[in-house]
């Protein structure tokens, strides 16, 4: 669970006060301290950036990720810290907040987001979905590698399921994936993945 403090602040007072150690998000001016995540989420999300690392580097992309940057949704008080943030180099240079608070906001820097569900899904599937759909990301994954999410993202019964945003015409349209269906990215086209092999790495049996 997330414990949220319950006095509403600014983007700069949070990028002040924000201390090195632990994972904290702004979420419409409260600060919220998010929970150490467990062994399993973090072993999907070391997974998933190995698999995305590689296939940037083989096409030669100018990408990277990096470990604790922030997207900051313009207008709003709220910054997100996903699990998985991958960022094109060549645009931070138009990021104002990139120097010195780690930040970014232009959808041109952010090609893809990650986020692995924890007992927190509502976060990821609503309001964060919403938000990167604000900003005009091209790609958002939500990996809910334990089915945790409401049965119209995981089914009847619920099961493992990644949820695909992909941006068209300004909006998200979402494919999802289970079982042995091949991932399709939109930013990685050969990426030759399927959704149990994200889910194994994250402890569910074969």
């Amino acid at each position: 669970m997330t414990q949220a403090i319950p006095k509403l602040v600014t983007f700069e007072d949070f990028a002040a006060w924000r201390p090195e150690g632990g994972r904290y998000e702004l979420h419409d001016g409260v600060i919220v301290e998010m929970a150490q995540p467990v062994g399993d989420h973090e072993d999907v999300v070391g997974f998933l950036v190995e698999k995305i690392a590689i296939e940037y580097v083989r096409n030669g992309l100018p990408y990277t990720i990096p470990k604790t940057a922030l997207v900051k949704p313009t207008n709003s008080e709220s910054a997100y810290s996903p699990d998985v943030l991958l960022l094109n180099r060549p645009n931070l240079i138009n990021e104002p907040l990139w120097k010195k608070e780690s930040t970014v906001s232009l959808a041109a820097s952010i090609p893809l987001v990650v986020e692995v569900v924890s007992t927190n899904w509502d976060d990821d599937y609503y309001t964060k979905q919403g938000k990167y759909e604000g900003i005009g990301i091209p790609e958002y994954w939500v990996v809910d590698y334990l089915g945790l999410g409401a049965k119209k993202f995981t089914g009847n019964p619920k099961q493992p399921t990644i949820s695909i945003y992909q941006l068209i015409d300004g909006e998200y349209q979402v494919t999802q994936f289970r079982g042995s269906n091949r991932i399709v990215s939109p930013t990685f086209s050969e990426l030759n993945l399927t959704a149990e092999q994200i889910f194994q790495a994250g402890g569910l049996p074969t």
